[in-house]
């Protein structure tokens, strides 16, 4: 689980219908304290669901879902003061300030009188908006009405954060500010579910992949990681073709694996994780007079890693 001691959010079991459709088949995942999430999956895969039944606001068939200790589905409004969620379609009070939508958001959210003023300027300055505070909602651009619901959804602190295409409408250097504000957040140990069909944005801060398919689980791992837990996978390219002798990649010690069929140029190992096995590697091929090129660990990108899954997923039911 890694980026935690234990889940922040945990789903059991969870099954939910729309009328003539089931939208999520028995769902089980716990998400680790301090980790992004990535979920990711094709439209109507259910992602949108599975966050709206964890924020509260839907009730599912079956299941149960428990945030930073409280069961949402048994006390919804104690959950929702651990989280924030912004939807895909969500909406602003346009005749209101950016300051008073601030207020409002912290005040329904629970946080105090006393503290609500400093709440709001902390949120403002976190999604660039300090210099707004007066400007009606309405006023916003796109992007910055999309900061501002941002905003509302971090005034109160929460544990964790559940945010549904939350970079659609901004511009680029928006989107960096973005990705930087989710690295801080999760520095501060809050947790992040972000939902988006923007592969390569979410790679650069997700810590954890979770991918749907038909309202199933397709896959949930942690990023950075080939194999199974303990194992790393190594690619070894070589300056030229080259050979090794008979039964060179079975000498090299229990638990290695050759995980593909190796061609003349390039090679690909799982083995035990650990610096020293693969400083031994390394000294065995250069004793062998391997023309090692690079040998590096490889880190499986996540959309390598999301069309991995759907494939193993289509195959699955075809």
């Amino acid at each position: 689980m890694s980026a935690g001691s234990e889940p922040v959010v945990t789903v059991e079991g969870l099954v939910f219908d729309y009328p003539g459709k089931r939208a999520l088949h028995g769902l089980d995942i716990a998400v680790p304290r301090g980790a992004v999430l990535a979920l990711v999956g094709p439209n109507g895969a259910g992602k949108s669901t599975l966050m709206r039944v964890a924020a509260g606001l839907d009730e599912p068939l079956e299941g149960r879902v428990v945030v930073a200790g409280v069961d949402v589905l048994e006390h919804p409004r104690q959950a929702q003061r651990h989280i924030g969620y912004l939807s895909d379609f969500f909406g602003l009070y346009d005749e209101l300030s950016v300051r008073r939508c601030l207020l409002h958001a912290a005040s329904i959210r629970g946080v105090p009188a006393d503290a609500a003023q400093q709440a709001v300027l902390q949120a403002a300055h976190r999604v660039g908006l300090q210099d707004r505070l007066d400007v009606p909602a309405g006023g916003l651009s796109r992007g910055l009405r999309q900061r501002l619901a941002i905003g509302q959804a971090i005034v109160h602190r929460p544990a964790v954060l559940l945010l549904d295409e939350p970079a659609a409408g901004l511009d680029p250097e928006a989107r960096a500010s973005l990705s930087a504000l989710f690295r801080s957040l999760q520095a501060e140990g809050a947790t992040l579910v972000v939902s988006s069909h923007i592969l390569a944005e979410l790679e650069e801060y997700s810590t954890h992949l979770l991918a749907l398919r038909d309202g199933r689980v397709a896959q949930f791992t942690e990023l950075g990681r080939t194999g199974t837990a303990g194992v790393q996978r190594l690619r070894i390219r070589f300056a030229r073709a080259w050979e090794p002798p008979a039964g060179f990649w079975r000498e090299q010690g229990a638990g290695l694996r050759v995980a593909e069929e190796p061609s003349p140029l390039v090679a690909w190992v799982d083995m035990p994780r650990g610096d020293e096995g693969a400083a031994a590697l390394l000294r065995a091929l250069v004793r062998a007079e391997a023309p090692v090129a690079e040998f590096a660990v490889h880190h499986e990108s996540l959309q390598d890693s999301y069309l991995r899954a759907a494939r193993a997923a289509a195959g699955a039911t075809a």
